[in-house]
Order: C-alpha cells, then structure tokens, then sequence
C-alpha cells in the first residue's frame, strides 16, 4: 500500500510517498480503507520535533531519540472498513467510520489498523468522509474540555483563536451547551465566527481583547497567543482558564491557581473512546455542528498541505484526501 513515511525529524520536505507493507487485523482490530485524512498541529510538531523544552526528553522517547518511532503521521482519518478481526463486535464490513489515531499514529496510509474499543465510530451519515476526518481531534478535544469545565446554559465563554480547528468547534459546542459567546479572531476571519453563532466578535488586530468591561465564566485558550494576565483579569472568581496547548503551568499560573478560586486546565489529550464521537455524530446529524474546512490536498501533496499548515493561519481544517475522488 502506499503511506507517507518520515524517517528523520524535520520540515515538510521529510515526507516521502512510499510503498509499504498493508497492516493485518488483530482479533480486537478493524481494517480501515482510509479515504481521508488531515494535517493537524500535532502532526506538525511530530514531523519537526518542536516540543516545549521541558517534554523534550518524555517526547524524544515517545517519538524516538535519533529518528521517528513511528513513520507514518495522521491523527485522524475517516474510511470505510474493509475486513474485522474474529473478535470484534461493534463494525463490520463496509461500515463508514471516522477515527481519531493519535496514540499510533498511521492515518498517513491506504490502510490503518484501529482497535474496535479505541476513538472510533461510525461516520455521520450527512457529510463527506474529508469533512468526517476533520472531526476527531478538534472537535473532541473541544467537547472534552468545555464538559471538563462544567459549561452550563446561560454562562459567558470567550474562546480566543475561535477560527481555527478546535477554536470553531469550541463556538458551536458551547452555543450548543446554552452559553452566551464571544470569539476573538483576526479581520479576515470576522464573518467566519459569527456564521458559527458567536455572539459578539472581537477583531484583535483592532482592538484589545482585554479592554472590554466584560467578564467570562470560562475563557478558552486554543492558540497559546494570548497575554495570560489579560485572561485573568476577564476571568470570574470561580471561573476556569482553557489552554489547549500549554502542558505545564508557568509560575504566574501556579500563583494564580494558590492565591484565587479561578480554575486552570491545561493540554491533555481526551479519553481514547468513542464516547465522544458519538455524541459529536448526532451534533452533525443535527445541523448543530459544522465542519469547517480551510483547503483539501490530494496526498501526493501532502508536503505542500504541511507547509501551509506550519505558517500558522489557516481557517478550520486542512484535509487530505487519500483516495482520489472520495471528498464524498
């Protein structure tokens, strides 16, 4: 089969198309046709090695010291599944599913393995498979920590960097949830986050997020581009700051978290189930989420998808498109 292989870290110009062994199913696996994929910033960061200094040494050993552990990136994918192992249960074959493979990696192929317990559900039945695998890392991680911040009907959210793939389902998952919210996004992007249904949009290369006389029981982080201090002064007592990127907390978050009732969750990945999946299906099937996609590239294109993406501006999601003629 052929699969995108990286075998040293660096810029996108590491990732060669190659012919590859087709993975077999274990007894508890499925065997996925993968029809599309994405390019996330997880992705990115694997491929380069650009880890904050205090994980570079848990990362070099999960992504390997001299050179990649594993090959072949791709986070997320949605596919049809082509053959089960003798012990599965919940697929079969020809059932359409989306999947998030962040712990193996390996969507970057024809084919992944993925085991039937793991982040995977069937497809909505209303969109394309291209935008099906734009789902399961954005919009769960989205849903993962709204619900860990115990969103409620009629709070204030801001979500800051709410253009960008986790940033647009965090809008519409927290409209969903009842809340009241507020998106900070640059010009370009103004329309964009009001047709998710925020309600008020802040330009911030027009004006200072922090300036409003507003305050926020929960402010969402989903670009690591915010001034921190600025967040905490829109913040509530009782209120809870959202930083998806950020893995540890700096000495004035440590301070914060000591010296005031104001709650701080930082990067961590969701549960490898397919809870949330599921729920994110009927939200789809629903018309109470949609997907966002800034650009499809086809998979001989892959390098040219993972420079655009590395540039930092992109709206949505960037999607790959593995199998010719498969956006549907």
């Amino acid at each position: 089969m052929k699969a995108i292989v990286y075998t040293r870290y660096g810029p996108p110009d590491v990732l060669e198309l190659k012919q590859v062994e087709k993975p077999i199913p274990k007894e508890n696996e499925i065997l996925v046709k993968v029809k599309a994929t994405t390019v996330t910033v997880a992705d990115i960061r694997s491929r380069s090695f650009t880890v904050p200094p205090a994980f570079w040494l848990p990362a070099r050993i999960t992504l390997g010291f001299r050179q990649p552990k594993k090959e072949i990136l791709g986070m997320e994918l949605a596919g049809e599944v082509v053959s089960v192992g003798e012990n599965v249960k919940k697929f079969k074959q020809g059932d359409q599913v989306f999947a998030a493979s962040l712990v193996g990696f390996g969507a970057y192929a024809e084919y992944k393995c993925l085991e039937e317990d793991g982040p995977i559900a069937i497809k909505p039945s209303n969109i394309t498979y291209g935008e099906a695998a734009a789902i399961p890392i954005g919009a769960r991680t989205a849903l993962y920590f709204l619900k860990k911040a115990g969103i409620k009907s009629g709070q204030s959210v801001l979500v800051y960097g709410a253009s960008g793939s986790v940033g647009s389902y965090a809008v519409q998952i927290a409209k969903y949830f009842g809340a009241n919210v507020t998106g900070v996004c640059s010009t370009t992007n103004l329309e964009l986050v009001k047709s998710l249904g925020a309600d008020k949009v802040i330009d911030y290369r027009a004006e200072e997020f922090s300036s409003t006389d507003e305050t926020y029981d929960i402010i969402f982080e989903a670009v690591n581009k915010s001034s921190f201090s600025a967040c905490m002064k829109l913040l509530k007592n009782n209120g809870t700051y959202i930083n998806i990127t950020e893995p540890l907390p700096s000495v004035q978050m440590l301070w914060t978290k000591l010296t005031s009732n104001k709650k701080l969750l930082l990067s961590r990945n969701p549960p490898e189930t397919s809870e949330a999946l599921n729920f994110l299906k009927e939200l789809v099937e629903m018309g109470k989420l949609k997907v966002i996609i800034d650009r499809y590239y086809s998979f001989d294109e892959i390098v040219e998808a993972h420079r655009y993406v590395e540039k930092g501006h992109k709206r949505g999601n960037v999607v790959i498109i593995v199998e010719h003629n498969n956006k549907s």
